[in-house]
């Protein structure tokens, strides 16, 4: 699996781990929260009361937020070390860094910029929504250009599962737009829908980097 190496692969693994424990701690202090109701970046908001319908009270948004800008940072440099690697196709190498920057710029603005009245009120909530979209389209365009890629033949199942994870994603946002502009039409809540759209991402962070430090470790086993 040459594309992505031991550091990475623990950078991969790191930046998923900070997101989900950071989600839950703040979650578990909002009262109230709703993993299904309530968006992610609510947990990030340090205004207490009313925004768009929902009670807003997260005492620990400052841990959402740092792990929102750290998964960023994290990303990214996983992404620099991976393209240093070979197995990339001619310009794949440019679309994955690319989409991973922007992943990271994006997820970073949503921590430096929350999603609440205070920044509705002053405008700066659109550098927020600017970056939710940049984090989610970009993020999952990462996994399907490696899983197109590099990460095609290492294993070939890992390439199949990049693509599928971040088609699953772009389509779980297109639902999330749908189901929030629309009255009538509410399949799944929205954030469920945005859970989706986020967590495919995670779980691509996850699944090449345990597969990696896995196979790296068979590897070593057998030349032993």
């Amino acid at each position: 699996m040459r594309p992505i190496q031991s550091k990475s692969a623990v950078l991969w693994i790191l930046a998923a781990a900070i997101y989900l424990v950071a989600e839950a701690v703040s979650a578990s202090a909002f009262p109230g929260y709703s993993y299904a109701t309530n968006y992610i970046s609510d947990l990030g908001v340090p205004d207490v009361g009313q925004f768009q319908g929902r009670t807003i009270d997260s005492p620990l948004h400052l841990v959402m937020n740092a792990a929102f800008v750290l998964h960023g940072v994290l990303f990214a440099s996983a992404a620099a070390l991976t393209v240093r690697a070979g197995g990339w196709r001619r310009g794949a190498r440019r679309w994955f860094l690319g989409a991973a920057l922007v992943h990271a710029v994006g997820i970073i603005l949503v921590g430096l910029f929350p999603g609440s009245q205070t920044n509705a009120d002053n405008g700066l909530i659109s550098l927020h929504v600017l970056g939710a979209a940049m984090a989610i389209i970009a993020g999952n365009v990462a996994a399907i250009v490696a899983g197109r890629t590099a990460l095609r033949e290492s294993p070939r199942w890992l390439g199949s599962a990049s693509v599928a994870l971040g088609v699953i994603g772009l389509l779980g946002l297109v639902m999330l737009l749908v189901d929030s502009n629309s009255a009538a039409f509410t399949l799944l809540a929205d954030g469920v829908w945005e859970r989706i759209a986020v967590y495919t991402i995670l779980a691509w962070e996850l699944l090449v980097g345990v597969t990696a430090l896995v196979l790296r470790g068979r590897s070593a086993t057998v030349r032993a």
